[in-house]
């Protein structure tokens, strides 16, 4: 007796440890299935009110989750990182992303083209505000402000082929936002867009009834019978930098977490509707230094197209995990071409954008300002996320404004020598935008997306 109930207690532990190790292995299965770097398993959901960016090491398949305002040890101490990176190694490469490549259908035939046509004088309709009207106004932008003796600059509509933009309307592009918040990421020409659309809304809005917070690394406009804001934050390369500090940015070695954008990713998704763009900054200068997170502080470099890869493709898994396209909107804005030899439309001359008064004529004009290939690359980039981003493609039509650049007509706060004021051309900014101009533009283009 006392043996048949030994066995049966027996027989009883084996199979409550059998059934223990047959639930431990589907858990400890089910679990690696789920992890977003095997091709076959399900995907990690992650829901866009609390984003988190993940990295993988596909050679281990080790995963490191980093959540909101988590960061990488020193990851706020660029002096140390300017140490780490005082001989750094030669890019040799790094695991291929998690999110794999997503072909975008091409258009069809018949579809408006909105960002193919010609620019066309219209001083009856343009421009859409006065620049002296606009408090908000940037002394970088206001050309007509520092000098600037012509103004049919500012009178130029842009017509695409075969369609038309819907006209501007101020009331209604606040009611779009109303309970949102629009707000643009990226360097200076975006901050220029960002005054634009400031501008270009702020005079239907009630004194009173709009404020500008101070300016720092995130800026506010807030129009309050809307309850909305028109924001801009400064991340001139997207993911984090030493460049980060919206005033102090002109470093003589720049370095960047190809792999860490956290910190800009928490401000980023609070808004409603997001408008980047990244190209200028890493056309200036050397290369660029790559302190890498996943590799432990290991620093590398490599040229501007290859660190710009890196860092957009960190920003597409940002958005893959983090963007919910039925709540967000998503923008990208192609580069903003710059107009800095004049030989370029006009052969034989030897000098910029200064003097210029009108648009190049020649259809399909490209020039040095607009790396081709480094626009395939992001064409590439934006096509694995399909949707989920619109692409406001600027550039061919901004290529043919070469009379659209502040040129000598800003202020300056670097002090000019006698050699450079005795040569205009020499200190010609035919990087950015007068204002009211070009930017309008790219902001009427969003205004009929939106």
């Amino acid at each position: 007796m006392h043996k048949c109930s030994r066995k049966k207690t027996q027989l009883y532990l084996l199979s409550v440890f059998f059934a223990f190790f047959v639930l431990s292995f589907i858990l400890i299965h089910d679990d690696a299935s789920t992890k977003p770097g095997d091709d076959g398993g399900r995907r990690l959901i992650l829901k866009p009110s609390f984003p988190t960016f993940t990295t993988t090491n596909a050679s281990t398949r080790k995963t490191k989750k980093w959540v909101v305002g988590e960061l990488p040890s020193g990851a706020s101490d660029w002096s140390k990182a300017t140490k780490a990176c005082a001989h750094a190694q030669s890019y040799n490469g790094r695991p291929s992303s998690r999110v794999k490549y997503h072909w975008g259908k091409e258009s069809r035939s018949n579809e408006c083209n909105a960002f193919s046509g010609r620019w066309v004088y219209d001083n009856y309709s343009y421009p859409l505000y006065d620049e002296t009207g606009c408090p908000y106004m940037s002394d970088q932008l206001a050309c007509r402000k520092h000098g600037r003796p012509d103004r049919d600059y500012q009178k130029w509509r842009w017509q695409p082929r075969g369609c038309d933009l819907k006209r501007w309307n101020a009331i209604e592009m606040l009611e779009k936002l109303r309970g949102k918040r629009l707000m643009f990421v990226g360097d200076s020409l975006n901050r220029g867009q960002w005054i634009s659309m400031v501008c270009l809304v702020q005079s239907v809005i009630p004194s009173g009834k709009k404020l500008m917070t101070p300016n720092s690394a995130l800026t506010k406009f807030i129009a309050e019978e809307y309850n909305a804001s028109i924001e801009f934050y400064w991340a001139p390369l997207i993911v984090e930098s030493n460049s980060d500090d919206p005033i102090n940015h002109r470093l003589s070695d720049r370095i960047i977490r190809p792999d860490s954008l956290l910190r800009h990713a928490s401000e980023w998704a609070k808004a409603d509707i997001l408008v980047f763009n990244s190209y200028l900054w890493w056309r200036n200068g050397p290369k660029i230094k790559l302190l890498w997170s996943y590799k432990g502080g290991v620093c590398e470099e490599a040229d501007g197209k290859e660190a710009m890869k890196l860092a957009l493709e960190t920003w597409a898994d940002w958005i893959e995990s983090s963007v919910n396209p039925l709540k967000h909107r998503v923008f990208f804005v192609t580069m903003s071409p710059t107009h800095l030899w004049s030989q370029e439309w006009n052969p034989g001359s030897d000098g910029n954008c200064f003097q210029e008064k009108a648009p190049i004529e020649m259809e399909g004009h490209w020039g040095n300002g607009s790396d081709l290939n480094a626009m395939q690359m992001v064409d590439e980039i934006m096509a694995r996320l399909g949707p989920i981003v619109t692409v406001l493609n600027i550039t061919q039509l901004s290529e043919y404004r070469k009379d659209g650049h502040p040129s000598i007509y800003r202020k300056f706060w670097e002090t000019l020598s006698q050699q450079q004021l005795a040569n205009p051309v020499s200190y010609a900014d035919c990087i950015h935008w007068c204002l009211p101009g070009v930017p309008d533009v790219w902001n009427e283009l969003l205004f009929n997306f939106l």
